[in-house]
């Protein structure tokens, strides 16, 4: 069976499965307050589609589905879906990314669904500045962490954007909160997504300040943790809390990218950081066969950049990061 190699012998492992453009929060640095710009309802894929592509990107040796969005908890009976994605025989790992706001209603059907682990955004622990950042409630998404904690999804990850001037001041909070629950904590660099975040740039902070100031306080220990992602991560010596790392302004990951974005009208992004895309909404829809969609898989991977241009174009990516899927 061909297997799905780029140009550059990347192996295409990981796919990010966007199931809706839609999210209860307005992250200032991911989509403007005002936006209502969605995709149709129409232009959505159906499950039964979002099955299809995914069982040929595991029958071309992809093992690894994220489920994002948007938030994808507001896609009606989500959890239906990862039931049918977790029973594909060749999927290994099923997980989901979320900002929690629901998650203490559906942590443990979800887990009963077939996803084990969670990726969770938080950039803070004070609610004026959540309510700041995001325009929502900061109790809901603790109780939703609680709730994925108690349901048995594990490893439970904290993604926070560090931002310079905005919640640096709270990174060794956020390290505390995560040794006292459990949960792994990941810090992210600002990306020049769309408008809104090449508006936060002015907020950007290399992750290497953030290490060295942990490193002052903690005992740092170079570590590895199972997962497809980007993450560099250490142990703090004396504890479970795995540190990750992403960087992609500082410190780019290019050449071991394994993961390619599907979006919620189908369009097969290569690159989060680049243009490149294919559609594969109208082969679905004019009724391809199983060995044509591989096929136009396989032509789709050849599309995929050597690298993003976050530094040298930031003006280049006009879609917002909700567009995309994280």
């Amino acid at each position: 069976m061909t297997t799905l190699v780029d140009q550059y012998g990347r192996s295409i492992r990981y796919v990010r499965l966007s199931v809706t453009d839609r999210c209860d929060l307005r992250c200032f640095y991911c989509m403007p307050r005002g936006f209502r710009d969605f995709e149709e309802p129409d232009h959505w894929l159906s499950f039964d589609e979002i099955e299809r592509v995914i069982r040929a990107f595991t029958e071309l040796g992809t093992r690894m589905v994220r489920i994002t969005g948007g938030e994808p908890l507001v896609r009606k009976d989500l959890p239906r879906l990862a039931t049918r994605l977790a029973a594909l025989p060749q999927l290994e790992d099923l997980s989901l990314s979320t900002n929690a706001t629901r998650l203490a209603r559906h942590a443990e059907e979800l887990r009963a669904a077939g996803i084990r682990r969670i990726n969770v955004s938080l950039d803070t622990l004070r609610p004026e500045r959540f309510r700041e950042i995001t325009g929502g409630k900061l109790e809901k998404v603790l109780d939703g962490l609680m709730a994925a904690r108690e349901a048995g999804l594990s490893p439970v990850k904290i993604n926070m954007v560090v931002m310079k001037g905005v919640n640096d001041d709270e990174v060794e909070d956020m390290v505390e909160f995560c040794l006292e629950h459990g949960f792994t904590l990941r810090f992210i660099e600002t990306m020049p997504m769309g408008d809104t975040g090449r508006n936060a740039l002015d907020y950007y902070l290399p992750l290497q300040r953030v290490r060295e100031r942990l490193a002052r306080r903690y005992s740092l220990i170079p570590a590895h943790m199972a997962g497809g992602g980007p993450a560099r991560y250490e142990l703090i010596e004396g504890t479970e809390l795995r540190l990750g790392f992403i960087t992609p302004m500082s410190r780019h990951f290019c050449d071991s990218c394994n993961r390619v974005r599907l979006s919620v009208d189908g369009t097969l992004y290569m690159c989060l950081g680049q243009e490149h895309s294919y559609p594969l909404r109208p082969l679905l829809r004019d009724g391809c066969s199983d060995a044509e969609l591989r096929q136009a898989l396989c032509e789709a991977i050849n599309l995929k950049p050597r690298k993003h241009e976050f530094n040298e174009r930031p003006e280049q990516v006009v879609r917002f990061m909700s567009m995309t899927g994280g």
